[in-house]
């Protein structure tokens, strides 16, 4: 079998033909294949079978391997990186790095590396990458990740560049002209956002069983109200699913809130509407579209209130709970991977929900670790967020839930998805899975916990690996992310009148960590709110030091005090204090929205005094900075604690769980995080100052340069 894959796009395909790729692939005599450099090897086994060919056994979560130098240039035509190989196991991420500089910036990830206990061809189609790159010369290398797994046996041959046959070249030019077509949209929505309308839809108002849009059109001609629902992209529409004439200039419009299509009940709660124009070239959209502004709730809850800024992120339930009162935590986030426990099924020992005419179940062994962890935060008044996740296919519990939430431009260097929001079912889907949580836990006797803010996705500025629908334009990226957004909180306000969705985003600030960085998106999402009517969403920040091995954030080089600055860290805290307290910024223009920062934490690169001495004045360092700065509602210290998975880190208040020494143990930090906001606080911090190089804690203050 031969798999394809466009790398700077989003086409995969796999041809079921041994060998082939819809053409014969032929390799001269004269080709120049790629040879491994044994001694490069990490964390795997790797021996020479013969002239080209390789037997690799993994043996640790980060295997590579470099090859040797090219002898001589690669041919221009030469942009297809093609090998065969036999397998063990799947391999999800196989990465590729453009030496000689290696780095995350110069690399790609292939498709999935599935299993085979025969030979198999596997090739990358690469022009965009290596022309960017300028990979080709004499004396230039790759590097080969081969996932994260340890103990996947690999046999690999014939490694190798080639030129693109006739059905890559085909579907070449096809991701090409997709991109185009995206490219276009991304300056419709910019054209869209900048444009001031004639027309206006002034409110639109929810209740137990209507839908009333009010507003009015301006100009001559014949004029629509019609719906947008979450699979359409808006600003490409050339007709819409229901269009209602307006008769009036100044109109108020009520309709069914539930409608029955493609057999689901649909809830238009989930829609926003725009007036469209009769025009000699069709309908031309007349009015920004606008989502509902209120929301009746089905009962009363009171909010969550902060008694301080202290909190934990990753909350579970283990033997160290008593962490939240010897700590004093008033606020804490909470992972949900809905479908970790989804099903389409009845499947055993789950809780039915129906939702839209579907039914859909949830595992009580996964929701019973949920409910005691927020019982118990429950019981404490601890304000709690939800961090909403959701898994690739390949991971979900039923594959089903897997095929409909996956986006369907998910490329494998994701960890998780963006919900597909482009089908019915989809939308449908992930709707219910809200309407589960919210209603679960947000009920007047808190009978299985509270959630009070809902976390949308992961660092979704760096959404290629943490919220993954592909490599789009941002505009394209951002509209989806909104319309999760958007879905949440039109789910969740049914239940509480207060919830509030947040976004979530890494510490990049004007320079992308991935494709994008979070000062443009949150531009964006203001003025997309502004547009199309505001609602309640805040800001959830990831401001980890600059380099997360490194405790001593007070030198981040990327940190400044400019509103532009490449990062916000720990290091200058002021540009999002400042950026957040701005009018432009606020919900309504009028009030401040939520700064969670929701995962961050200084790491001690081993359990020595030095290592731990110095997490610890980081973390002074950061809450003597945000402790003062009014914008800043909270933070949540992640981990709470060490964690092997965590990319070698040890972030965590307390030490691995199997340390062999102390498992658990609290570290100079967890004291630190105790004392913080209390009496003893000044006390405890004291030793930090010197470690910090500073005599005052005030010296530590800066203003911003807007």
């Amino acid at each position: 079998m031969a798999v394809l894959i466009i790398s700077s796009g989003i086409f995969q395909a796999c041809q079921k033909e041994e060998g082939k790729t819809g053409a014969p692939i032929i390799v001269k005599s004269n080709t120049q294949y790629l040879k491994f450099n044994l001694a490069s090897a990490n964390q795997l086994t790797i021996s020479k079978d013969d002239k080209n060919g390789y037997s690799i056994t993994t043996t640790g979560g980060d295997p590579y391997i470099m090859t040797e130098e090219i002898s001589k240039a690669r041919h221009a035509d030469s942009v297809v990186l093609s090998f065969e190989y036999k397998s063990s196991k799947d391999i999800d991420r196989l990465q590729v790095f453009f030496g000689p500089d290696i780095a995350e910036s110069r690399s790609l990830f292939g498709p999935l590396l599935s299993a085979s206990s025969g030979w198999r061809t596997y090739s990358l189609i690469m022009p965009k990458e290596l022309e960017k790159f300028s990979w080709g010369k004499a004396g230039d290398i790759l590097r080969f990740d081969f996932g994260t797994e340890s103990g996947v046996n690999l046999a690999i041959r014939n490694i190798y560049f080639r030129k693109m046959n006739a059905l890559e070249l085909h579907a070449f030019e096809e991701e090409e002209a997709r991109i185009r077509q995206e490219e276009s949209i991304q300056r419709a929505w910019e054209e869209y956002l900048a444009k001031d309308y004639a027309s206006k839809i002034s409110e639109v108002k929810i209740d137990a069983t209507t839908v009333t849009i009010t507003g009015e059109y301006n100009g001559d001609g014949a004029f629509s109200l019609c719906e947008v629902v979450p699979m359409d992209t808006l600003v490409a529409m050339k007709s819409f699913r229901e269009r209602t004439p307006l008769d009036s200039r100044s109109f108020q419009v009520t309709l069914p809130r539930f409608v029955t299509r493609n057999g689901l009940n649909y809830d238009r709660l989930l829609s926003r509407w725009v007036i469209v124009k009769e025009g000699g070239n069709g309908l031309l959209i007349d009015s920004h579209a606008r989502y509902p502004d209120l929301i009746a709730a089905q009962q009363s809850m009171p909010p969550g209130v902060l008694k301080s800024k202290k909190g934990l992120g990753g909350f579970f339930m283990n033997s160290f709970a008593s962490d939240l009162d010897l700590l004093g935590i008033t606020s804490i986030t909470i992972n949900i991977p809905i479908t970790a426990m989804m099903y389409t099924y009845p499947a055993a020992n789950t809780i039915e929900h129906e939702y839209g005419g579907r039914r859909y179940y949830f595992s009580r062994n996964y929701l019973n670790g949920i409910d005691e962890a927020l019982r118990l935060t429950a019981s404490r008044e601890i304000v709690v967020a939800a961090i909403i996740l959701i898994q690739k296919a390949a991971e979900c519990v039923d594959p089903e839930i897997g095929r409909l939430l996956q986006h369907p431009a998910y490329t494998p260097e994701g960890i998780y998805t963006m919900p597909n929001l482009t089908t019915d079912r989809g939308v449908n889907c992930y709707a219910a899975a809200l309407d589960f949580l919210a209603s679960r836990y947000n009920r007047p006797d808190n009978g299985n916990g509270r959630i009070h803010k809902w976390i949308m996705h992961n660092e979704v500025d760096a959404g290629l690996t943490w919220t993954n629908m592909g490599r789009k334009p941002m505009m394209i990226y951002l509209e989806s992310y909104l319309s999760s957004m958007r879905i949440c909180h039109a789910v969740t306000r049914q239940y509480d009148p207060h919830s509030e969705v947040m976004g979530s985003f890494t510490h990049s600030w004007s320079e992308p960590v991935e494709l994008y960085s979070s000062k443009e998106m949150l531009t964006a999402m203001q003025k997309f709110s502004i547009r199309e009517g505001d609602f309640q969403w805040g800001v959830a920040y990831h401001p980890y030091p600059q380099d997360l091995n490194e405790p001593k954030t007070w030198n981040d080089t990327r940190a400044t005090f400019s509103i532009n600055t490449p990062l916000v860290t720990f290091k200058n805290l002021e540009v999002i204090d400042y950026w957040i307290r701005k009018n432009e910024n606020r919900y309504l223009s009028s009030q401040k929205r939520t700064l969670w920062l929701s995962e961050n934490g200084t790491n001690s690169r081993s359990y020595s005094n030095k290592d731990l001495m110095e997490q610890a004045a980081g973390f002074a360092y950061a809450w003597k900075k945000l402790s003062l700065l009014e914008g800043i509602d909270a933070i949540q210290w992640h981990n709470w604690i060490d964690n092997r998975t965590e990319f070698g880190l040890r972030i965590g208040l307390r030490r691995f769980p199997d340390d062999e020494t102390e498992p658990g143990g609290v570290k100079p930090v967890w004291y630190a995080y105790q004392a913080a906001g209390t009496e003893r606080e000044d006390e405890v911090f004291e030793p930090y100052r010197s470690i910090i190089g500073i005599r005052q804690w005030n010296e530590i203050m800066h203003n911003v340069i807007p």
